[in-house]
């Protein structure tokens, strides 16, 4: 089985990560978008535009599994993928509210990038099911992802300054709705004590178990369309291995 994964950076390997983990044997091809990110900024139809070029790419590679690992990708460009392609495209929104559904007490936080919380496409689902949601966008903790604070005073100080309201509003469960935000996890959980934390990586490797079988290679290809400030040192501090990263210098002549 071949299975292609993108996001607008680097982050998304936290969800390669969590495939890798449980399907050691199906070979995966990534691409990251760094030439273009943060895609959270951008608007809908460019995030759309942008998504359609990156599977593209990845069909290319005779994939027979989609995953857009990119939460903004996956709230406005999923429809559209979905038409275009003849294989199954899975996000990262559906399988992280299924998630927090599962744990939820009935008060569920949503964080992530400005153009994800803009969305409402978590917040929408949650309460079609008839929760209470509290959504914010956490725009520092992207940078602090990638230059390497995943821990430290400086990344305690910016966890409370956005989640503090969060644990004044009681929330059960917290939804992580951007594939830079698990690296945080362990800060995050320590500041909301008692908070059940979905992880979108996770609940996306667990849904793949109805569309892919493991087997293959265990190959592990990844692309980025721009080597970006402390790339190498990203990918190892994600995924534990020196995977030397193959950049798409033409990726200029497809945008």
């Amino acid at each position: 089985m071949r299975v292609g994964v993108f996001d607008s950076g680097v982050g998304g390997l936290t969800v390669l990560k969590a495939i890798r983990e449980k399907f050691p044997r199906i070979d995966l091809f990534y691409l990251g978008d760094t030439a273009r990110v943060p895609y959270g900024t951008k608007s809908p139809d460019t995030v759309i535009r942008y998504s359609v070029e990156c599977a593209e790419f990845l069909s290319e590679k005779s994939v027979d599994v989609l995953v857009v690992a990119c939460n903004t990708a996956s709230s406005y460009a999923l429809e559209t993928l979905t038409s275009m392609l003849t294989i199954p495209v899975l996000g990262v929104v559906e399988p992280g509210v299924r998630k927090a559904l599962s744990l939820t007490k009935g008060r569920v936080g949503v964080i992530g990038t400005s153009a994800t919380i803009r969305s409402e496409a978590y917040q929408h689902r949650l309460r079609e099911a008839g929760v209470e949601v509290f959504s914010k966008a956490c725009p520092l903790f992207v940078p602090l992802v990638e230059e390497g604070l995943v821990e430290g005073d400086i990344t305690e100080r910016v966890v409370e300054f956005y989640l503090k309201e969060f644990r004044e509003k009681g929330i059960d469960t917290l939804i992580l709705g951007c594939t830079h935000y698990p690296l945080l996890k362990n800060t995050i959980k320590n500041f909301l004590k008692g908070t059940e934390v979905v992880d979108s990586s996770d609940a996306v490797a667990e849904e793949l178990s109805s569309l892919v079988e493991d087997e293959g290679q265990g190959a592990i290809e990844l692309f980025f369309t721009d080597r970006s400030q402390n790339l190498e040192g990203l990918i190892e501090l994600i995924l534990g291995d020196r995977l030397k990263p193959e950049i798409l210098s033409d990726w200029t002549h497809r945008v």
